[in-house]
């Protein structure tokens, strides 16, 4: 089968799977163009952030690009990054549990990953009964107008579109949690410290909405822009090369955690030889001193960037269950 044939099918079983669930067909996930291992579902439903467009494009917009960085036929690791249609895409469990988790992938505020630490964990989280949300966020270092604020934006709308949207995926507008990785940890916590920040105007109904997750989960998270904690690259994609000590701060989740954030878990591997355990120590003492209910989970090995696949073998593989049995104590799942 030819190239073109196979995205015209493609194309058509995503609209038959939109129509199907009544939904409006919206951009298509991020795809490297490549043959995909088997076995391993894709999503077909997406969700868009915003209907007229993100705003404050930049005046040169990106063009968006997907990369397969695997050179194993049986994994993917997919990165992509120049995007403008910032959206989410949908896993639907077949029992729903009632409960949502916003999955926001890592990358270093260069890229999104797609598949380490946004579909493989989807998986796992609809195998358990969770719908699980994956984001595509824009990149800071693109032009948006939000600047360093852009990525939140896609966080907070993401949240208040999920919670507008429950009677859809049969699960409780308040009980929608959110999950990060390495920069998409960051996010992750940002969201869940600085959720009543106006970083957009309102564009519809769904902006009546709180953006407060109902817990929050950074897994291996960047939490401060201080220089020597900071993972530098980070640092410089979200807030450039010298930035003043204030813009520091105001995008550090560990200096801005507020009497009313939700609870957290935490969980860092000690050898992290990319971003400091620090970073995971400094929000867990920043949460403390808010009297801010705290879960921390620190593993002797693990390095950086585990996920689920990573993680096989060693102690730190466990970590998805302990935030499961985590989430239950607290009455999310």
């Amino acid at each position: 089968m030819n190239s073109d044939r196979r995205s015209l099918l493609t194309a058509g079983l995503m609209l038959s799977a939109f129509g199907a669930n009544g939904l409006v067909a919206q951009t298509a996930p991020p795809t490297a163009g490549s043959a995909l291992p088997p076995g391993l579902p894709q999503p077909v439903e997406t969700i868009d952030l915003w209907p007229s467009g993100a705003p404050g494009m930049p005046t040169r917009p990106p063009v968006e690009k997907t990369t397969e960085r695997s050179t194993d036929a049986l994994v993917s690791d997919r990165a992509v990054l120049g995007l403008t249609v910032p959206r989410m895409a949908v896993f639907r469990p077949d029992r729903p549990n009632g409960a949502a988790v916003l999955l926001i992938p890592g990358g270093g505020y260069n890229h999104v990953v797609v598949d380490k630490e946004g579909y493989e964990m989807a998986r796992w989280l609809t195998a358990r009964g969770f719908t699980a949300f994956v984001l595509f966020y824009r990149l800071p270092y693109d032009g948006w107008a939000a600047g360093p604020d852009v990525c939140l934006s896609d966080a907070q709308r993401a949240m208040r579109l999920i919670r507008h949207r429950h009677a859809e995926f049969a699960i409780d507008p308040e009980r929608v949690a959110a999950m990060g990785f390495s920069a998409g940890g960051h996010l992750c916590a940002d969201l869940a410290t600085r959720f009543t920040a106006a970083t957009y105007g309102s564009v519809d109904e769904a902006d009546l909405l709180g953006a407060r997750p109902f817990c929050a989960a950074p897994i291996y998270p960047v939490i401060s822009m201080k220089p020597g904690v900071a993972h530098p690259g980070s640092r410089e994609k979200l807030l450039g090369a010298a930035p003043p000590s204030a813009l520091e701060a105001a995008h550090s989740p560990d200096r801005n955690v507020p009497a009313d954030a939700p609870p957290f878990f935490i969980l860092h591997a000690e050898d992290d030889d990319v971003v400091p355990v620090e970073n995971a120590i400094l929000l867990r003492q920043a949460l403390k001193a808010m009297s801010i209910p705290v879960e921390t989970h620190l593993f002797e090995h693990g390095g950086h960037g585990f996920g689920l696949r990573k993680a096989i073998g060693k102690p730190v593989e466990i970590w998805p269950e302990l935030w499961r049995n985590w989430a239950r104590s607290i009455g999310f799942a």
